[in-house]
């Protein structure tokens, strides 16, 4: 006796977790799982190899970090492709459609922080900070300024360019820069813009004009605190 063959149908793409033909849904099923958002962030300034991830993001496994590359590939978030120089080697990169994702972290980033049970003080990565003067930015205090700017965490460089109130970012340092801050870890960067603690006390060494370093780093500012959570008695 011939036993029938299963067919096995290919999950959907869309209704797999509400059976919802809003965008809304559809938009937590693509980006909803855990680490996704994550490792949408740390792709937005470019190509980076699967150790890059990994290093970056030190609470993912290699096995989730696997899945979830996969998963946002065939979503079409992102691709893989191979660079030539200096050496071989296989990275992922955002597509177009993944990378207009931006502005939905930039407002996650901004709602959530302005929590009181927001904790600043909790690890971060190089590209979290980048990503997250590119939300903090005051544009209206940014308009007429423009200034090149090489920023180094750790092993991750940056160079960011104000024109015309907005940000530009990409990854490796720019030929020239106005100013330059140095740190070993974003954290302290962190501290020198959100806390505005002095640069030898937080741990960062800046270069530039005076004038021009404060007036660039006071272009950025957590939101004011919402009210707090009622608890109950």
């Amino acid at each position: 006796m011939k036993l029938q063959k299963e067919t096995i149908r290919p999950e959907p793409a869309h209704g797999r977790w509400y059976d919802d033909a809003c965008g809304s849904a559809f938009g937590m099923e693509l980006l909803g799982e855990r680490w996704t958002l994550l490792i949408l962030r740390e792709l937005m300034f470019g190509p980076r190899r699967f150790t890059d991830l990994r290093a970056d993001l030190p609470g993912i496994s290699a096995k989730i970090l696997t899945e979830r590359l996969a998963g946002m590939e065939r979503s079409g978030i992102l691709a893989r492709i191979t660079l030539s120089d200096p050496v071989p080697a296989q990275v992922y990169q955002l597509t177009p459609w993944g990378r207009s994702a931006e502005p939905i972290l930039q407002e996650i980033g901004r709602w959530a922080a302005a929590s009181p049970l927001h904790d600043p003080t909790l690890p971060l990565s190089a590209a979290s900070f980048i990503m997250s003067l590119r939300t903090m930015l005051d544009c209206k205090a940014a308009a007429g300024l423009s200034l090149t700017v090489a920023i180094t965490i750790g092993g991750s460089s940056f160079g960011l360019r104000v024109e015309q109130a907005c940000l530009h970012v990409t990854r490796g340092l720019p030929n020239a820069a106005d100013l330059v801050f140095e740190a070993d870890a974003a954290p302290r960067m962190a501290a020198l813009f959100y806390g505005k603690i002095a640069p030898e006390t937080a741990g960062v060494t800046c270069m530039g004009a005076a004038c021009d370093l404060r007036r660039f780093m006071d272009l950025f500012n957590l939101p004011e605190k919402s009210a707090p959570p009622n608890v109950a008695d």
